[in-house]
This record gives C-alpha cells, structure tokens and sequence, in this order.
C-alpha cells in the first residue's frame, strides 16, 4: 500500500461521494445541490470490494449484492468490469428495470508537483473570468472549494475545483474549454487542485470514466496512482 493510502482512506472516499443515512444508506450526492444516488455504488480496490447501497433498497437485495462483491478478487491490474458484472444486473433487474450502468478508474494524486502554468483562485470576487466560457460552473464558486483556474486570452481556458467534499478527501471536478484543448491547461489546473487540496489537510482524488480517453491521459500525466474502480447502477 503506498504511503499516501492510509488504513481506512479509500472507504472515506466512498463516503465523500455521498450523503447517507445512519446506517450508511444512500441519499444523494453529496455536493451542494445533491443530486439521486444510484442503487449501489461498489469500489474495486486492491485491498478488497467497498459496496454501499442506496436507502431504499430492500435489505435482502443488499445483502445479496453483498455476498456477490465478497466474490471479487482482489486486483492490481484492473479490469473495466466487476467479475460479477451480470450477477449484479440480474439482481438489481429483479426489483426493478436497470436505467444506468457507470464505471471507471479512481485516481489518487501525487504530492509536491508545481502546475508549470499559472493559476489562480476562483472565489466571489474572481467568478467573472468564468462568464462566457463556464457559465455553468458560476453558482459552484460558494460551494466548491479549493477552485482554481487557468488563465488565457483574458477568461478561465480549464478549472478544477473540489465536487465532492469531506474533511478528508476532495474529488477533483475539471473542464477544459473546447477551443483550449491539448495546451496542458487541464494538467495545470488539476495540478493547481491537487496542490490547495493537500494545504487544507485533505487527500486529493481524481475518477473518470473508461469512455473518457481524454481524463485519463491527464491522470496518466499527472503520475496518479490508480486505487480502485467504481462502478455503479441505478
């Protein structure tokens, strides 16, 4: 296990993904404007499955999802889907039509790397250099913290900010803008993160989607070390 990866700190990554109940059930999202949960999420780490279900789903379900996961091997080298891919489908299918099937690669990032470009921080008095370009991103600003940019022709080319927040862990959130793509904008500003993440004390992680062949040059770049593999359905 690298150092990085203390006891315990890949199940405190599941939990910052989402708000739970007391029995550590799925509610929502856990950002600011919460968003469904899916009917369980399962991590395939090295060290074994992490597997949460959401608060509705019927108790014997879960425990049979349960019994599944315990079936997975422990991986270094990990493959795209669970072993029990169909297993899976089939069980959920039984309480209701699969809608959605999500699955891809988790990354922590390294420490002590310098962005090679300039950032800056994104706050109330600097959201304007989001206008025209992540005009979607602007109501982020208050809830979405470290958020860093990179600056071109006078407004924000790539951002990275915390999504998911715990006072343990922070999930990187990054957009590139179209017309500043392959510049290393993204690098920089994942980097620039990664950097104001690990100032507040907290473990700084990056996840993709396999489909997502962009993302995960970046993290290739970057040197992060991939830890596990989500996959989840609704």
């Amino acid at each position: 296990m690298s150092a990085d990866l203390r006891p315990g700190l890949l199940e405190e990554r599941v939990g910052a993904l989402y708000r739970t109940d007391a029995d550590g059930r799925l509610l929502g999202s856990n950002e600011w404007d919460s968003r469904p949960a899916p009917r369980f999420h399962l991590m395939r780490t090295a060290a074994g499955p992490i597997l949460r279900g959401r608060a509705d789903l019927p108790a014997d379900l879960l425990q049979r999802l349960q019994a599944l996961s315990l079936q997975e091997p422990a991986e270094q080298a990990f493959t795209r889907l669970p072993a029990q891919y169909d297993q899976y489908l089939a069980a959920l299918a039984e309480q209701a039509p699969v809608e959605k099937i999500w699955a891809g690669p988790a990354y922590v990032l390294p420490p002590q790397q310098t962005p090679g470009l300039e950032v800056v921080n994104i706050d109330a008095g600097a959201r304007d250099v989001l206008r025209g370009r992540f005009d979607d991103w602007l109501e982020d600003v208050a809830h979405r913290w470290p958020f860093v940019a990179v600056i071109a022709e006078g407004a924000a080319a790539a951002i990275c900010a915390s999504v998911r927040i715990s006072p343990t862990v922070h999930c990187a959130g990054v957009e590139t803008h179209p017309g500043f793509r392959r510049r290393g904008y993204a690098l920089a500003a994942v980097t620039g993160w990664a950097s104001a993440v690990r100032a507040c004390g907290a473990t700084p992680f990056y996840s993709t989607s396999w489909d997502n062949l962009a993302s995960q040059r970046v993290a290739r770049r970057l040197g992060a070390q991939l830890v596990g593999v989500d996959f989840h359905v609704t």
